[in-house]
Parts: C-alpha cells; sequence; structure tokens
C-alpha cells in the first residue's frame, strides 16, 4: 500500500482552538451610517438579540469595489483619518498616485471630518508604492516593507489603494498576489481595507473586480459601490432625480466574519468630498413614488 504524507496538525476540535479566536467587535469606519450596516448578536434573557457591531469587524480583510467615481479612495481616507484621530496607527499603502499627491486629498479629508491634519499626520504612516515600482513588481518586497512598517510604527490597520495595481498588467496571477496579502494581515493581526477598481464593462452591482472574483473571493468582506447616472425622462421620473445628475450605491456583498445589512443603500458624496450612507434603495424609491 502506498504511504502517504498527511498534515496531521491541521486536523483538531475546534474547542483547542479556542485561546486563539481573536476577540470581536467593530472598528468604527469614518463613514456616516456604515457602522451600523455591520451587527452581531447578543443572548439577552435566553433570547438571541441582533445589535450593531459599531463599525468593520475587528481584523477583517475587506474589499471595497466599485467601477470609477464611486467613492471608493474616499471611504479608504475616511477611514485611515477616523484611526488616527483615535490614536490608532495606519499603514496607508497608495499604488495609484504619489504620497504627497495623497496626503493633499488626506487632509482635504480630515478637515471635512473636523479633525485637526497636524494632530494625525504621525499616525498616517504613507507606503509609496507608486513611485517605488520595485514595490509593485515584487511581493517577497512588498510585504517586507509592510512589515517593517507595521513593527516600526505598531499599526493596527493597512489600507491599499489599489489592490489591483499589483496585478494590473498580468491578471493571472490575481488570485496568487491577493491570497499572498490576505495571509500576510492575517498573520500581523492587521484590519485591512483593498481598494479594487471594476472595469466599467461589468455589471454595476456584481463584486466582480479586475482579475476576476480574485479579491472578493478571498476576503473576509467585499462592499459594492454603483453608481446610476441619470440622463434620460424616463430616468428623471423613475428615480426622482433631475437628467444629470448621480445616484450613487452601496452594498455589503457577503461578509465571512459577522452579520450585515443585506439591502442596498443609497450613498452620497457630500458636498465637503466625504461619502455618507443614506437609506435603504427600497425606501428611498418609496419616498419618491408617493
Amino acid at each position: 500500500m502506498e504511504w502517504r504524507e498527511i498534515v496531521e496538525g491541521a486536523v483538531a476540535p475546534a474547542k483547542e482552538y479556542e485561546g486563539r479566536v481573536p476577540k470581536l467587535f467593530g472598528i468604527p469606519t469614518g463613514v456616516e451610517g456604515l457602522d451600523d450596516m455591520f451587527y452581531t448578536v447578543v443572548m439577552e434573557k435566553g433570547k438571541a438579540k441582533k445589535v450593531s457591531l459599531g463599525g468593520y469587524p475587528s481584523l477583517a480583510v475587506i474589499n471595497i469595489t466599485g467601477v470609477p467615481d464611486t467613492g471608493k479612495s474616499l471611504m479608504a481616507e475616511q477611514f485611515a483619518i477616523k484611526q488616527a484621530s483615535l490614536g490608532y496607527p495606519v499603514l496607508f499603502v497608495t499604488v495609484e498616485s504619489p504620497a504627497p499627491f495623497v496626503i493633499q486629498g488626506l487632509k482635504q479629508r480630515a478637515m471635512a471630518m473636523g479633525v485637526e491634519w497636524e494632530k494625525v499626520d504621525e499616525n498616517v504612516i504613507m507606503v509609496d508604492a507608486a513611485s517605488y515600482s520595485s514595490l509593485r513588481d515584487n511581493i517577497d518586497l512588498l510585504l517586507d516593507t509592510l512589515a517593517h512598517g507595521i513593527r516600526t510604527y505598531d499599526t493596527k490597520s493597512v489600507v491599499i489603494d489599489s489592490i489591483t495595481g499589483f496585478f494590473e498588467a498580468r491578471e493571472v496571477m490575481a488570485r496568487a498576489v491577493v491570497r499572498r496579502i490576505f495571509n500576510f494581515l492575517k498573520k500581523w493581526k492587521q484590519t485591512g481595507l483593498l481598494v479594487s477598481q471594476k472595469r466599467s464593462g461589468h455589471e454595476e452591482l456584481s463584486a466582480e473586480a479586475a482579475g476576476g472574483y480574485a479579491v472578493s473571493h478571498i476576503v473576509d468582506a467585499t462592499i459594492v459601490l454603483g453608481k446610476k447616472v441619470i440622463l434620460s425622462r424616463v430616468d428623471q421620473k423613475y428615480y426622482g432625480l433631475p437628467i444629470g445628475s448621480v445616484l450613487r450605491t452601496i452594498r455589503i456583498d457577503g461578509c465571512r466574519l459577522t452579520g450585515h445589512d443585506t439591502r442596498i443603500h443609497v450613498m452620497e458624496i457630500t458636498e465637503t468630498g466625504l461619502v455618507k450612507v443614506g437609506p435603504p434603495l427600497e425606501e428611498y424609491m418609496k419616498e419618491v413614488r408617493s
């Protein structure tokens, strides 16, 4: 009989993992209306009760995806500013735009959120993968650099804008790249936000992004952002918005770690440049029709 090797340590009762199960709590998102879209269940007088988690699940790796101009980067920046304002260092990996230009946007976001930039700039740790192509082309070098940043500054969260930049010219490698980054964030106990760019031709409300389902298939949760441009009188009447305006939406497309609101919500980008979650789309449409 042929002898085959086994991995005996990979098989164990759930009880033996008890000491390694992380505590579940909410990490404030910095986005008005989003914290309460994640929830957990507690026992109260012998009955299960749903309660708001108050943010992203702790230590979750979350994918924020959508076509251009849906508010993905704004959500990532608001999260970074919020965490920095609470005294928690954040590693912000910029892949698309050089660090000085991203900082310019972060300062604007801080001002709109009522946060003094000078009081949080030490807690936002930039990793400029946009200026250093070696970080985009060499995943080992990238992860070693991130580990250095986490150790040096004791960060609690990592934001990558965007994860797509690490495999945009070689999408066949997308799953391998995302899996390695996902495992890295788990090993280093970081809450992760991965922005992924969806092609304009992809279905608006799908989770599909560049590289197929590589990101959404691996991560703990996916947030899908969409937009509807009002271009006809039919749209104008149906959505109750003037021609030329944009209706933005947000949906949590699954979360392994905790419960979540499954409905599509209206979302807006305020005049000060902040993302804000509004009512469920169904309630918005009832209001329009009434």
